[in-house]
């Protein structure tokens, strides 16, 4: 049920699931974000839980759903009511981004691997605007869409036990940033001094599904320099507000 786009279907007796056309696109990442706040505010007097992905919503209920199948029926006519016109407006962040070596520790395999230079590779990566799709697996760890293919690369066989935090990788073709320290198999190519993630601001992630991030290139100095200035209370992070 649902029209064309989505299908909505139980998932168990507490959760129902809206699923999109398997694909990763901006179209359907629109859809699916749009849904979410049209269900968010829906459901704002009632306690659920909705968390959406690539190309779904799941819906949690804390009880079991009395008519399941009337319950989806609503979620559907509220969807189709919905003005496709109407959209979001998301943010545009610009993250400082050191590439050297020291912390680019797999910008070889790549090189090596894709047949680019390392520069290029950098160059590729910083020239690009990146979509936010969603947060995960880590709090804060943000999915990013729109990786150049040519810097395309398969995660590692073997995982890291610890990738620092702030780490910059590439993991088939996506990229990402890992929020806090933790085991993990993608590529890395960089690092951010930029703390994305802080249990204490509301919201705790710098970034949201649907915003635009920029990597900005910075050396060793700046990273130190950002480093100080985040730690003294006196960085801020490039935040634009608008859809591009």
């Amino acid at each position: 049920m649902g029209g064309p786009e989505v299908e909505i279907i139980p998932y168990g007796a507490r959760a129902i699931l809206l699923n999109w056309p398997q694909k990763i696109d901006e179209n359907t990442l629109f859809q699916v974000l749009n849904a979410k706040k049209l269900l968010s505010d829906y459901y704002i007097k009632q306690k659920v839980y909705i968390n959406s992905a690539y190309n779904s919503i799941l819906i949690n209920y804390i009880s079991t759903i009395n008519n399941i199948y009337d319950e989806i029926l609503t979620i559907s006519e509220l969807i189709l009511a919905n003005n496709p016109s109407e959209s979001n407006t998301f943010n545009s962040l610009e993250i400082p981004v050191c590439y050297e070596e020291k912390f680019g520790i797999d910008l070889q395999r790549i090189s090596d691997r894709n047949n680019l230079s390392v520069k290029e590779i950098i160059q590729l990566h910083s020239s690009a605007y990146y979509r936010v799709y969603f947060i995960g697996f880590l709090p804060g760890f943000l999915y990013l869409g729109g990786l150049d293919k040519k810097l395309s690369c398969p995660r590692l066989e073997t995982p890291r036990q610890s990738i620092p935090a702030g780490s910059v990788a590439i993991g088939g073709d996506q990229t990402g940033i890992y929020p806090k320290s933790s085991p993990g198999g993608w590529n890395i190519i960089g690092r951010s001094p930029v703390p994305l993630f802080d249990i204490k601001n509301n919201p705790p992630t710098v970034a949201r599904a649907g915003d635009l991030i920029r990597f900005v290139p910075i050396d060793h100095h700046q990273f130190l320099d950002i480093d100080a200035r985040i730690k003294a209370g006196e960085y801020k992070l490039q935040i634009k507000p608008g859809n591009d």
